[in-house]
């Protein structure tokens, strides 16, 4: 039985067949994924996750069911030998086997505490799920990776370039008004690096990404004749980039910084004076929603060069692909 909760699960070989399957499959809609029948159960808030799951099981010849934690759905509790006298009413230990007799896969959404790095890294919500599914546990973001948008993000990458080998791309730290999971950057990167490409990261001190994710990204690289490197000077790391993506992400929680420190940073808002040291072809990438003139400027989003919105509808094409492969193969 196949999952898919991070890159890891289909390694560079895996992210090539299933953007080459997205990409070729754009613009029809074969049936199959006909009588399957998605669980997708969310503990946080979704847009473009749900509505683009929905659409990928209407639109294959499935269903979905949509399950949203704690409200209609009982609170869940996934910590091993908990005293549930709390709030949580149910284990997940019994509800993921009751939900997967019930589907053919479970589709999940959690997100990061921000409170601490190395629980987060852990990734307790989906690894519980996997522990205790008969099922495929396909990822819709979690404390450490939201690989759906990444295989997204890298599907734009490759339909506006050709390619992605030594491709030089930035994923440059956006101010926010809060600190945010740092499970998009992470992804941005993993899938970058499984994909070939020479990425630069550009954030302040004390933003570090979890050195195990760097690991990860930097094996990848070498392993796709890719590159990762690092600079706390988002110029730098702009200089000749053919697609700039920007995230806001909260503070290393060991680095000892609060909330005030992502105002610290204002100018590290991405306006057309950035986007002007990249290459004269560069497109800009956000995952979305996206805080205007906080984190990313008008001039930026509504310029011709910005892909967010394609970038948005390749989440159907890339989980419609991912269905297909834990699903029919």
């Amino acid at each position: 039985m196949k999952h898919f909760t991070s890159i890891q699960d289909l390694g560079p070989a895996g992210v090539e067949a299933i953007l080459s399957k997205a990409i070729g499959w754009k613009g029809g809609f074969p049936k199959h994924l006909a009588d399957k029948l998605l669980g997708m159960v969310f503990f946080n808030p979704s847009l473009r996750t749900r509505a683009s799951f929905e659409a990928v099981m209407a639109r294959g010849g499935g269903n979905a069911i949509v399950l949203e934690v704690g409200n209609g759905v009982w609170k869940l509790e996934d910590r091993p030998g908990a005293v549930m006298d709390g709030d949580r009413a149910e284990h997940v230990k019994e509800a993921v086997p009751v939900l997967a007799r019930y589907v053919d896969a479970l589709a999940v959404r959690t997100f990061a505490t921000c409170a601490d790095d190395e629980a987060d890294n852990v990734d307790p919500v989906m690894n519980a799920f996997r522990a205790n599914s008969t099922v495929p546990i396909i990822s819709m973001e979690s404390a450490r990776e939201h690989p759906c948008q990444g295989l997204a993000d890298l599907m734009t990458i490759r339909e506006t370039f050709g390619a992605t080998k030594k491709l030089p791309v930035t994923l440059t730290w956006a101010p926010h008004i809060k600190p945010l999971p740092k499970a998009v950057p992470n992804s941005f990167l993993l899938t970058a690096a499984a994909a070939g490409c020479d990425i630069r990261i550009a954030h302040p001190k004390g933003f570090e990404l979890h050195p195990s994710v760097m690991a990860e990204a930097g094996a990848l690289a070498a392993y796709t004749g890719g590159s990762v490197s690092l600079t706390n000077d988002q110029t730098e790391a702009f200089q000749g980039a053919r697609a700039v993506y920007a995230k806001a992400w909260g503070p290393a929680t060991s680095a000892g910084l609060g909330a005030a420190e992502l105002s610290a940073h204002s100018d590290w808002q991405v306006d057309r004076a950035h986007m002007a040291k990249a290459a004269t072809d560069a497109i800009f990438l956000h995952c979305l929603p996206v805080r205007r003139n906080v984190e990313v400027a008008d001039d930026v989003l509504d310029h011709p060069s910005s892909r967010v919105v394609d970038e948005a509808e390749n989440r159907f094409h890339v989980q419609r692909a991912l269905m297909d492969w834990l699903l029919n193969t």
